[in-house]
Formats: C-alpha cells, sequence, structure tokens
C-alpha cells in the first residue's frame, strides 16, 4: 500500500525573480496600475504607489525576463524524474475515467484499490474531466497509449456532454455520478469548473483536428454555452454558480485567481460572447510575502490552473484605445513566477520557526486534503489554519514557472519520503512531516495541474494545442493583451533560473519520439529508467531525521471523509 503525499526543496534562485519580473517596465512606466472608476481612484494611487517603491529588484538581485521555461535547461535527471512523475499522474486519469461517460473522478485512493468511503463512491468533477480530456492528449503524444485509445476516451465524453449531461443554458454540474451522469451532492451547476472542462474540451478538439467527430462535438459543447446568463444581469462579474433550488449563488467572481480562463473563453465565444471590457473590472489586491510583491489573493492554485492552458509568456497588456489611459498591466506569467517564489521562501524563513517540518527542502501549500478534511489554504503565511502540512500539487503545479525551485522540491520530496507518499498515481494529495500523517488520496484537479504543468514546461504541448483554437487567441487581442517578439526559450529559462545552452554550443536535440505502447486495459503504465536511478528508501523511517539520514515516519494516515470542494 503507498500513501500519497509531498514536500519540496528550495532551489537556486531564491532572489532571481522579483517584482520586476512580475511586472515589464516600459520606458518611464511603471510595471502594473489599474484604474476602476472614480470609486476607486483612492484604491489606485495606493496600488500604484505600492508598485512603484517595489518595482526595482533587490539589490544583486538579477532582472529577469519572463517567458517559457524549456528543454535547453533541463538535465537528464530532471528529464527523468519528470517523465516517471508525468506517466503516474496519466494513470490516475486512465484507471478512473468512465469508459461510457467519459467522466473522471473527483478522487481517488492513493494504491488504486476501490473506494471504501461511501460518500466518495461515484463521485465524478467536470474540472477533473477537463484535465483527463487534456492528459489523453498527451498521453497519445507521448505514445504512452495509442492515438486511437484516446481518441476514444476523449470521444466518450463529448457525446454524453453533447448528448446526456444535465445541463442549464450550456453549463454543467460541478459534481456528476460518473455511471449514470446524474447529479451529485446536490452539486451547483458551476461556472468555473465548466470552463476548466472546456478548457479540455477545446484543447482535443485541436490535438484531434483531423477527426470530424471530435470537432464537431467539441464545437457545438462550447457554443452552446449561454456566458451572459451565468452574469445573471451584471455587467461585470459571474455568479459563481446556480441551483435549480435556489437560483444564482451570491457570490461572484470579481478578484483575481483562476477565473482569467472563464473570462477568456466568455470573451472569445463566436456564439454568446461577452464585453472584454469585464476583463478589466477585476480586483486586484497586491501581496507583499517573502519579498516578493505580486497579484493575487488565493491559494497557489488560482495562479496554475488558468495558465495550464493559457499560453501568458510575453504577453504585455496595453490599451485597446488611446482614450484608455489607466488599464491593469500585470504580466500574468511573471506574477505567477513570483507567486512561486513567494511561498517558497515564506516556509523556508518564517514558517519553517513554527512547524519543525517545515524547513528550505519541505515547503508548498494550495487547497488540499488535510488530517481535518478538505482545506481550502495557502493564501497566506498567516493562516491561522496552517499546521505543517505540505501539499505536493502547490510545488508540482509551478514546474512551468520555477522549476529551478520545483523540480529539486520534487526530487528532495520523492528521495526523501519514498514510496511512503509516492506511488501509483504520483505523490498523495497532502502529508505533514511534522506529525506523520499522510493523505490516502490523489485528487484528480491536484494530479491534473501536475500533469499539465510538467508538460508545459518539457514540450510547452497544452499550451501550443490550446492556443491554437482561434477562440483564445481572439480574446486576448480583444483585451489587449499583445504579444512581444521573444524568444520563448531564451527568457523563460532565463527567468526560470535554468541555464540555456551555451553560446557556440549546437541547441538542444530535440526529444526522440516515445515507441508507441499499446495499452491494454488491465496493463500497466510503462514505466520510465527513472525508477531505477534514484534510490527510494524501503525502511521504515525515523522522526526528525538528521541531515545525513533523509528518512521519515510517516505515521498513521487515517481516511478522509471530507469533501473536496
Amino acid at each position: 500500500m503507498v500513501s500519497e503525499s509531498r514536500m519540496m526543496p528550495l532551489g537556486r534562485g531564491g532572489e532571481d525573480c522579483r517584482l520586476s519580473s512580475v511586472v515589464h517596465s516600459f520606458p518611464a512606466a511603471i510595471s502594473i496600475f489599474c484604474s476602476f472608476g472614480r470609486a476607486l481612484v483612492g484604491a489606485l494611487c495606493v496600488l500604484s504607489c505600492a508598485l512603484l517603491t517595489g518595482a526595482r529588484p533587490a539589490l544583486g538581485a538579477r532582472p529577469q525576463v519572463a517567458g517559457s521555461t524549456a528543454l535547453p535547461g533541463l538535465s537528464k535527471g530532471d528529464t527523468d524524474l519528470l517523465d516517471d512523475i508525468s506517466r503516474r499522474s496519466f494513470r490516475y486519469f486512465w484507471d478512473q475515467t468512465d469508459l461510457s461517460t467519459g467522466l473522471v473522478a473527483d478522487r481517488a485512493r492513493t494504491d488504486g484499490e476501490p473506494e471504501d468511503n461511501p460518500n466518495h463512491v461515484r463521485v465524478a468533477s467536470i474540472a477533473a474531466t477537463g484535465f483527463g480530456l487534456t492528459a489523453f492528449c498527451i498521453a497519445a503524444d507521448h505514445r504512452w497509449i495509442s492515438r486511437e485509445m484516446a481518441r476514444e476516451r476523449v470521444l466518450a465524453a463529448l457525446v454524453y456532454f453533447t448528448d446526456r449531461a444535465p445541463e442549464e443554458h450550456g453549463w454543467f454540474y460541478h459534481y456528476l455520478d460518473p455511471t449514470t451522469g446524474e447529479r451529485r451532492w446536490n452539486s451547483e451547476v458551476s461556472s468555473i469548473d465548466t470552463a476548466l472542462l472546456l478548457a479540455g474540451v477545446l484543447t482535443a478538439r485541436q490535438y484531434f483536428g483531423d477527426d470530424r467527430q471530435i470537432v464537431r462535438l467539441a464545437t457545438a459543447i462550447y457554443e452552446r454555452v449561454d456566458f451572459p446568463w451565468m452574469m445573471d444581469g451584471s455587467q461585470a462579474y459571474f455568479s459563481h454558480g446556480w441551483t435549480p433550488e435556489s437560483g444564482f449563488l451570491r457570490y461572484r467572481w470579481d478578484t483575481y485567481s483562476e477565473l482569467m480562463i472563464l473570462y477568456l473563453l466568455a470573451i472569445g465565444s463566436p456564439t454568446h460572447p461577452i464585453s472584454p471590457d469585464t476583463w478589466y473590472a477585476w480586483k486586484l489586491p497586491v501581496q507583499d510575502v517573502g519579498g516578493y510583491t505580486y497579484v493575487g489573493s488565493g491559494p497557489l492554485f488560482v495562479q496554475q490552473y488558468s495558465q495550464a492552458w493559457v499560453d501568458l509568456r510575453d504577453r504585455v497588456q496595453t490599451p485597446a484605445s488611446p482614450q484608455e489611459a489607466f488599464v491593469p498591466r500585470v504580466n500574468y506569467f511573471a506574477n505567477a513566477v513570483a507567486a512561486t517564489r513567494a511561498q517558497q521562501q515564506a516556509f523556508s524563513n518564517s514558517l519553517s520557526q513554527k512547524f519543525p517540518g517545515y524547513n528550505a527542502n519541505v515547503w508548498g501549500l494550495t487547497a488540499s486534503d488535510s488530517s481535518k478534511g478538505y482545506t481550502n489554504w495557502g493564501a497566506s503565511p498567516q493562516d491561522p489554519r496552517i499546521d505543517g502540512t505540505v501539499v505536493p500539487s502547490a510545488a508540482a503545479g509551478s514546474l512551468m514557472f520555477a522549476p529551478d525551485i520545483c523540480i529539486p522540491a520534487l526530487r528532495t520530496m520523492l528521495v526523501q519520503f519514498g514510496k511512503k507518499i509516492y506511488g501509483r498515481y504520483g505523490f498523495a494529495d497532502a502529508f505533514n512531516p511534522t506529525t506523520g500523517w499522510v493523505s490516502q488520496y490523489a485528487i484528480g484537479i491536484d494530479v491534473g495541474i501536475t500533469l499539465l504543468s510538467a508538460e508545459n514546461l518539457r514540450t510547452g504541448n497544452v499550451w501550443q494545442w490550446f492556443m491554437s483554437n482561434p477562440e483564445p487567441e481572439r480574446a486576448l487581442d480583444l483585451v489587449g493583451l499583445r504579444k512581444r517578439t521573444t524568444s520563448h526559450t531564451t527568457a523563460s529559462v532565463k527567468a526560470a533560473g535554468l541555464k540555456p545552452d551555451a553560446p557556440g554550443q549546437p541547441a538542444a536535440e530535440k526529444p526522440q519520439p516515445y515507441p508507441e505502447i499499446l495499452i491494454t486495459s488491465d496493463a500497466a503504465i510503462p514505466a520510465s529508467f527513472f525508477q531505477f536511478k534514484i534510490p527510494i528508501p524501503i525502511e521504515p523511517a525515523q522522526p526528525n531525521p538528521p541531515p545525513q539520514d533523509g528518512t521519515h515516519d510517516d505515521g498513521p494516515g487515517g481516511p478522509n471523509t471530507s469533501q473536496h470542494h
């Protein structure tokens, strides 16, 4: 039996990405500033002043250019590690996707055994299904499975959502029974989870662009969504959702978070679009954590989910017209880099003084399981609910942003804790190195962001597939997010703290295609050679390990009976 949990090590370049890399500074211009109208003039002044004082890099820090990260900066060992994590992450979607509906289980036991908690039995998540549709494209591209097998899984989901899934104005319920397809947990018709599903639908549409049936079904699902309806009369903000019992939920998507994918799909909709002006209506809370300044007020996943699909490298916001002198100018990609580095610094400096399980090599918190149930934490290091838990997907989901600190984190975690936290589906959802608690679950969206982020780092394929759709590109043009002419490879390798190919050296060779391996329903996903290169300790670990030991007692890990929200 394998329990999952995860932890991360501090990597190189901790001082490399300050506010100066979060926002591009044009000559005599500040990086982030915004105006939300007369009612927020005072807030504008505060925000502008805060950013003006933080716009220069700290003394001794190297100015960085935000961009993509690519293979030239990755060692063979890094690639092997990412390959093993990716294959195991994909195994979740292979095992946990219903063959009839294409729906992906919200969560599963880390050992792959049948669920024994009745509250979790037969519960699928449409967000996890969006990640799953993308996962099948990744697997087919790497030839972990054949293209035809991936097509069958994708087609099952598209047929279900086109013809059978309960929907309201094109929007879908958050949780469904994976077998019958009916609503579960009296869940809401969810705006953000439908958007994450659509991201996977459009990724599959592009990957299988030569398949008329997939293209037709995917297009029908997207074009059916009535985006203005979900705004419930608002001119600026989406509702979080709707239920037949109570109508629209009162909560609004009005503050920078994972909402980006929702608004992008709505603005680019060819059938039911909303105004591009809504992009500028969001509140942009500025955080100052660990010496980094960035926009955002939620757990780390809010920086990750949208950008797992939306390629915002080298995108610069410009006014849509000369009359619009004040618009937000956030470099969203570099903002996510800074948020990731800020969390690592907070864990290694301040939080490690309170929780002995945290240190420079053990960090990361985002919404996850905990010993007390599912917890939406990680927005602030001052959160009183923090109890020493580490969430692997915090680091893994930021592989595409800051691989120089996230890869060493994942490697250290694997070597130190081994099979206690790493198994059939990769890392467990969460663990507590201070108390020894380990979650017995893997959660679909956390496994999904791990796989997509790793793939974007290795190949950039998810970005490429999704952005090849005309609708998101059109939406970015409408909101004024213009693309700068910068080399993705060079710019982002520098931003991430990796080493590009040395001058005079030939460029890194393009990886050779993987040999195609057909997988039957009961076959094992082929393992990479990585498992033979890094030793995984099998002896019982000891509590409070000395530095040279690297083992740890994970203690008992009881079932988590909380629902995933």
